[in-house]
């Protein structure tokens, strides 16, 4: 299954403190309320909103707690929106080593509809990244991280894909049927603490950062504590793209993580490797993230002001825990015309049993054309069912030349294989 983020930025200075603002930068109502509601793209449990930029047309961001910065990932698109840069700095990628070159645009508008963004600093990549619409299956073109979350108590509805948007002395109290977690706002980021019981070795009482723009479930870093034990049974997997790298791991299962007295059981954990990157998350201080996966399965409110996490079960709270049971890897060709093609094989998988080969485009799935079919969805049949029938009519290019194809047709069952 693609895995988007975590996006790991290790040396963002935000320079705010420098510079001179004629009003306090935040995310603040348009018009006086106790609370707004706001509409997201629930796309695999990532918040996708459409934001405009110092009224330019409106484009994908994500809502991501995992970033401390507003993040455009194309400077060209910067550039057409006449953004103002005021400097430019280094960043250390997702594998610890890419070298990435950003400018600082400071004193922008963004413009949610209901909610507004003042004074806003945005981190502008100065080499186009759109490699997350491939394997989202929708064009995003940055997030917006710790400053919209930062003066106001936020709830986000997975199950009806709204945001509300509260008044700052709103929800003093906290509400009925919500359990509530103490949540550290450390360096721009939230962390609350769980308990796991791991597979194999010993509970863990771990500091996990709350990451709504990661979409694994629970992530475990090995090289933070010798009491992470990665399961023997495991399957090697990418654990995500993010900028400057890809991630690599493992998959493996754990027993359960408990919050509050509310327990997710036989869950999927994503063991990464360790990089040049990690001497930062161990001095973090935490052992892992909570990603979208599991946080989708709730009803969740960030309260950063009084530093609380509150939560109750959503109606996908009871669904198994599936990892894909295909073998398979789809992206989305960046093209004018919309195809979707297989970018990885598992080895000993269903799908490389029956001879599918990465670059194989799919044509339909269950004989209903590619056309009908998201990408999101897509990653979800694959892990539906254990004993589901797939049906895979595909074109094969067997050169680069396109007009060279064979239309093939396949049959596989799922099956786990974690």
């Amino acid at each position: 299954m693609p895995k988007v983020l975590p996006i790991v930025l290790t040396q963002i200075c935000l320079l705010i403190c420098n510079v001179a603002f004629a009003q306090l930068p935040g995310f603040f109502m348009k018009e006086t309320a106790r609370k707004i509601e706001v509409r997201f793209i629930n796309s695999n449990n990532l918040i996708i909103v459409p934001v405009s930029v110092n009224g330019n047309p409106p484009l994908n961001f994500i809502l991501d707690t995992g970033v401390r910065t507003n993040i455009l990932f194309s400077k060209s698109l910067g550039d057409q929106m006449n953004l103002n840069y005021t400097r430019s700095l280094d960043l250390i990628g997702a594998d610890g080593k890419t070298v990435l070159t950003a400018s600082i645009s400071p004193n922008n508008y963004i413009d949610l509809g209901k909610i507004e963004g003042i004074s806003q600093t945005i981190l502008v990549l100065d080499e186009d990244f759109f490699e997350l619409e491939s394997v989202i299956g929708l064009p995003v073109y940055g997030v917006i991280g710790y400053e919209f979350f930062k003066f106001n108590p936020i709830k986000v509805d997975y199950d009806r894909g709204k945001i509300t948007f509260y008044e700052a002395s709103a929800l003093k109290w906290r509400p009925f049927g919500f359990r509530k977690l103490t949540m550290n706002i450390e360096m721009n980021k939230p962390y609350v603490y769980a308990k796991i019981r791991q597979s194999e070795g010993p509970i863990l009482q771990s500091k996990l950062l709350i990451d709504t723009g990661a979409n694994h479930g629970l992530l475990l870093n090995p090289e933070t504590s010798e009491d992470i034990v990665v399961p023997l049974a495991n399957l090697e997997a990418d654990l995500g793209r993010s900028l400057g790298g890809d991630l690599f791991g493992v998959i493996a299962r754990a027993k359960y993580i408990s919050m509050k007295g509310l327990r997710f059981s036989n869950i999927l954990a994503s063991y990464p490797e360790e990089t040049d990157y990690s001497y930062i998350i161990k001095e973090s201080g935490r052992q892992g993230s909570l990603g979208s996966e599991l946080l989708g399965r709730l009803e969740i409110i960030l309260d950063y002001p009084r530093e609380r996490f509150m939560f109750r079960k959503a109606s996908t709270f009871m669904n198994p825990h599936e990892y894909d049971m295909s073998g398979i890897t789809t992206k989305v060709l960046l093209t004018d015309e919309r195809r979707i093609y297989i970018s990885k094989i598992r080895s000993n998988s269903p799908a490389a049993n029956i001879g599918l080969k990465e670059k194989d485009e799919i044509i339909k799935i269950n004989n209903i054309p590619i056309d009908f079919w998201e990408l999101s969805d897509i990653i979800k049949f694959f892990k539906s069912e254990v004993g589901k029938t797939i049906n895979l009519t595909i074109n094969r290019y067997e050169s680069e030349n396109v007009g060279e194809v064979e239309v093939k047709e396949f049959q596989f069952r799922l099956r786990r294989q974690i």
